[in-house]
């Protein structure tokens, strides 16, 4: 029988980080951005090349420039139909380029060019609001629950053990509503569901790829590229999830609320290849295709999480958690295949197909350090975390981008841009956020929410300017994403006479729109 167990006028903080597949599936992943050019095609330059942003997707782009540039980018991004949330902006000014290319002739029809190029590869920056009915179910449900079933266990005082199997919202939940005394001192334990959510979370920050780039041609007719790169992440998000309370008789007698702060920031690495060639020599057409390591992340992860309560029932536990968090994400490959061709100097039509599986994120464990004396330096000691790895093959698949754009000149110096793109959904049909998988990073979860993205769609278009040297482009960007909200995961127990309970949170239809609006300058030399 449930007992009516909350905390009472009680607040406790927890410093720690959580990473599993749901989180580092943002890190993964990227946004159309560069040049303006480049955004007002639709990033379908890939084979067309001579534009700075192709340093990222296929370097040999870079092959194809016959004189040295420099191209700055500004732009101003804004979220369509966000909801108020925590005084958070939904417009916000972005720097999202600055590069150029040197190029020099090293035959009659031969160049060898090298180019610097920094771009803003992922704008976390996003307001996420939710709300759902909740019958017979409760965040601290989820808890008991899973110490139902064995995830975790409990000491003599009633105290949680520390395992694999819990997580820092577990120990504040079990500790402040489910875990309290009776009147001789004995420990009980119970829930109380919820009739109602609301959640809200804002995210900002950025991932910034500065790429460093080799690459020419042969007889104009071969181009070939390779591309460093090194990521430079700050990732910041502020979440509040409110519960209505609700007894045994289902009356409202308060609210519970979980609020979490929490900042990812370090450094990755990758490699970029590319290869561009003409089949037919008097032909414009030409094929690319290109290749990327994965990008190889180092971070570290912070948060703070606190539970208020305002009911008038519960325990009241004065305990918090302080942890530091370093953990290390590989991405997959990525492979692409592109197309592109002029007709009379003054349309240009490309097509570009990029492939990466993120089913195969290695989310790696850090078992050990050192120093190398030699080189006078620290290491890590590495290890894939097999049971989160299996966790986001169950939940995350390969992912198919299409990118289509056109470029016309009705004038030497105007160009008139249009761009498409399509991404395939990354979640697979009921992915759900981990809660029973035996994952030191599973331990570290200050929040139990999740959401299953759809398939995106970028519509795009710019406009270009020549002045002499100098050139002007402006492009603008929508994006549009549909998703499916969860409060927490459903999660199936039994209960103490055997009868088997599900705990299943109200999912809500959330959108994410954004529009993008961008300004590059640039200077030929």
């Amino acid at each position: 029988m449930k007992q009516i167990l909350l905390i009472c006028g009680m607040m406790v903080t927890a410093v720690a980080a959580a990473q599993e597949t749901y989180d580092n599936a943002q890190l993964a992943t990227t946004d159309l951005n560069g040049t303006a050019r480049y955004v007002g095609m639709g990033g379908a330059m890939d084979a067309l090349g001579a534009d700075l942003s192709t340093i990222s997707t296929n370097p040999a782009g870079i092959g194809l420039f016959r004189s040295s540039q420099v191209k700055a980018s500004l732009g101003m991004m804004t979220q369509e139909g966000a909801g108020s949330f925590a005084d958070a902006d939904k417009t916000h000014m972005s720097f999202d380029q600055i590069g150029f290319v040197y190029s020099m002739r090293t035959g009659r029809s031969s160049f060898l060019n090298m180019a610097f190029n920094y771009h803003k590869s992922r704008d976390f920056n996003q307001i996420l609001t939710a709300a759902g009915k909740l019958q017979n179910a409760s965040q601290n449900q989820l808890t008991y629950a899973k110490a139902a079933n064995g995830l975790f266990g409990v000491d003599d005082k009633g105290e949680v053990k520390v395992t694999n199997m819990y997580s820092v919202v577990d120990y504040l939940y079990w500790n402040a509503f489910i875990h309290t005394t009776d009147n001789q001192g004995n420990p009980e334990y119970g829930y109380n569901d919820a009739s109602d959510y609301l959640f809200g979370r804002h995210n900002n920050g950025y991932i910034g790829v500065y790429d460093f780039n080799i690459s020419g041609n042969i007889n104009d007719r071969v181009y070939l590229g390779l591309t460093f790169g090194i990521h430079d992440v700050h990732y910041n998000s502020y979440t509040e999830y409110k519960e209505r309370i609700v007894n045994a008789t289902d009356n409202y007698i308060g609210d519970i609320s979980l609020v979490d702060s929490r900042s990812v920031t370090g450094t990755g690495y990758d490699l970029k290849g590319g290869i561009i060639f003409r089949p037919v020599e008097e032909a414009p057409f030409r094929i690319g295709l290109s290749v990327a390591t994965p990008t190889w992340f180092d971070l570290d992860a912070s948060s703070h999480t606190q539970i208020n309560n305002g009911t008038s029932v519960g325990a009241y536990d004065e305990g918090h958690k302080d942890e530091g968090f370093k953990f290390k994400v590989y991405t997959p490959w990525k492979v692409g295949l592109s197309l592109g061709t002029t007709v009379d100097n003054c349309l240009a039509l490309g097509a570009s197909y990029e492939f990466a599986d993120y089913s195969g994120i290695d989310t790696r464990i850090i078992t050990g350090d050192g120093y190398d004396g030699y080189t006078d330096s620290y290491y890590d000691e590495t290890a894939s975390d097999r049971a989160m790895n299996t966790h986001t093959k169950h939940t995350l698949r390969g992912v198919h981008t299409l990118k289509l754009g056109a470029e016309f000149k009705p004038d030497p110096s105007l160009a008139v841009r249009l761009g498409y793109n399509y991404v395939s959904p990354m979640y697979k049909t009921g992915g759900s956020r981990n809660v029973d998988v035996d994952s030191p990073y599973a331990y570290y979860a200050t929040t139990t929410d999740y959401t299953n993205w759809k398939a995106t769609n970028r519509i795009t278009c710019g406009l270009g300017y020549t002045i002499d040297k100098f050139t002007l482009d402006v492009a603008y960007q929508y994006t549009t994403q549909n998703g499916t909200f969860y409060p927490f995961a459903d999660y199936q127990y039994r209960s103490s006479d055997g009868e088997s309970i599900h705990n299943t949170p109200t999912p809500d239809k959330v959108s994410n729109k954004r529009h993008h609006i961008m300004l590059t300058l640039g200077y030929t030399f």
